[in-house]
């Protein structure tokens, strides 16, 4: 077993969820070695049949954001089924007692409920704004100003970003919460009742990148720029085959070898000189970023991408080719269960996401001790599934 895979070993976590953030942060404790049981609806939950699809008709989405976790199905809207939910997040053992969901904390999953069956309970409870209201990651986003500064120079009109950000983030922050409120357990006995909302996610994000202090002390909102950086130079540019490649000069440093690498520096140098503008300042940069880019240009126009890489990785540019993602998935081999990497071997492969409520059985079972004609009683009366 690699480092990675049993740095979390002894940590068990009830997940009851759907979409993005609340099972991405059970997949990223479950690649590092937690027992992360997925609890869902008989029948799947909403996001069971979510694109893109195998040629099976399975939810590839599905399988992928539950990599490496255990499945029950249980009918969740009788009392009978919920009695097992509680009785499994709360049920004895260290590092159990854990509840990561985005349903809401209240009801049958209320902390103080559940509390009583366990009084160290740690539930970390995903919503969508801090008032508890209705928001996922594309109404999060519409409210938080990016769409507003994606996309091409004079568009008029919201982008919205392919990628959820912010359900990513709010994954990878609950997964951190998890890890950060079991160990203030550890230390000093007690439970602890985490929320985390998007809508905070993403204000926080902006408060970090600086964007809410420059809203605040700047007249002009910020404009779109398109695929130019803001603040510095980097930009795309489009080889004689057809390829596109991404440039960027953060340092002077970067600034140095791009001028080197195509052979343009005395050009550069002189461009700056005419706009009166040090170009080893990224500002300066950001500021003339139209003239470098048309004095650029012309030299990847003229080059096929083996040689703009060969000239580029020569001399150390900060570059990239932009790829599909047909592409990434030939070029870069299988991705890892997860990117941190704490050293002892390669790095683990990602297991296979398990079939819907294949360990219904098992966990019941093996956590709150139900017998064979318990779980025989369950099956006929359509409590449990699998």
């Amino acid at each position: 077993m690699s480092a990675q895979a049993g740095i979390l070993s002894g940590l068990r976590v009830v997940e009851v969820s759907a979409f993005v953030a609340a099972p991405l942060g059970g997949a990223t404790l479950a690649a590092l070695g937690a027992d992360v049981i997925r609890v869902d609806p008989i029948g799947g939950g909403i996001d069971a049949g979510r694109w893109p699809l195998g040629p099976d008709g399975r939810s590839l989405y599905w399988a992928g954001l539950n990599q490496g976790k255990r499945s029950i199905t249980l009918d969740l809207r009788s009392d009978e089924g919920r009695d097992l939910v509680a009785r499994l997040i709360t049920c004895a053992g260290d590092g159990g007692g854990i509840l990561l969901t985005n349903l809401p904390a209240r009801g049958w999953l209320d902390y103080e409920t559940l509390r009583a069956r366990r009084g160290d309970l740690i539930i970390v409870a995903i919503s969508g704004s801090r008032d508890g209201g209705t928001a996922v990651d594309y109404t999060v986003n519409a409210g938080a100003g990016f769409p507003l500064v994606t996309g091409p120079e004079g568009h008029d009109g919201p982008v919205n970003h392919v990628l959820p950000a912010w359900d990513l983030q709010t994954g990878f922050l609950a997964a951190l919460g998890v890890v950060a409120a079991e160990r203030h357990r550890r230390l000093t006995g007690e439970g602890r009742l985490v929320q985390l909302a998007l809508e905070d996610v993403a204000l926080a994000v902006a408060g970090n990148l600086g964007i809410l202090a420059e809203a605040q002390l700047v007249e002009e909102p910020r404009a779109r720029y398109g695929n130019d950086l803001y603040g510095t130079y980097a930009r795309d540019f489009r080889t004689a085959d057809g390829r596109d490649v991404q440039v960027c000069a953060l340092t002077p440093r970067q600034w140095y070898s791009l001028g080197e690498a195509t052979g343009l520096a005395p050009g550069l140098a002189a461009l700056g000189e005419r706009l009166e503008l040090d170009l080893e300042l990224e500002g300066d940069r950001f500021r003339a970023r139209h003239d470098i880019s048309a004095l650029l240009a012309p030299w990847f126009a003229e080059r096929q991408l083996a040689e703009v890489a060969a000239a580029l990785t020569q001399h150390g540019v900060l570059w990239g080719p932009y790829r599909t993602f047909k592409e990434l998935a030939a070029d870069s081999g299988p991705a890892p269960a997860t990117a941190l990497d704490f050293g002892g071997g390669p790095p683990e492969a990602p297991k296979r996401g398990p079939e819907l409520g294949a360990n219904t059985d098992q966990v019941l079972r093996e956590l709150i001790g139900l017998a064979d004609t318990d779980l025989d009683r369950l099956r006929r009366e359509r409590i449990i599934a699998s």
